[in-house]
């Protein structure tokens, strides 16, 4: 049996950037997608913890280094440049590895910089 569990997050990321006119995604800097195991084009959940929207989408990645965080495309009217965000992707694992998966999880502060980590 397999069983969907959290793979990676992003915690408390700040929104860098918000722009309706284009193709819809979140670009995320390389350096967190690294450090998350986020791929290009993964389908990602995303909480807006300002205004409690929810909404999936998918990662384009962004300058390694920018501590980027955007909203593209219709996804950009659930949020605009500061709010805090949190971003998942998940993965189906086999039961019998469930009890010690461990999620890649990283947490920034209001500037997007790293404040801590786990699974990494």
């Amino acid at each position: 049996m397999l069983v969907h569990l959290l793979k990676s997050k992003i915690h408390r990321a700040t929104v860098t950037a918000a722009s309706v006119n284009y193709e819809g995604s979140l670009t995320i800097d390389e350096d967190f997608m690294e450090a998350t195991g986020l791929h290009a084009y993964e389908r990602i959940l995303c909480g807006n913890m300002a205004n409690a929207a929810r909404w999936e989408t998918y990662v384009i990645k962004g300058p390694r280094g920018s501590r980027a965080i955007e909203l593209n495309g219709a996804v950009a009217l659930l949020g605009k440049a500061g709010d805090r965000i949190t971003i998942m992707s998940f993965t189906e694992v086999d039961a019998a590895r469930a009890s010690g998966w461990e999620p890649r999880v990283i947490v920034l502060d209001q500037d997007n910089r790293v404040v801590s980590s786990r699974g990494i």
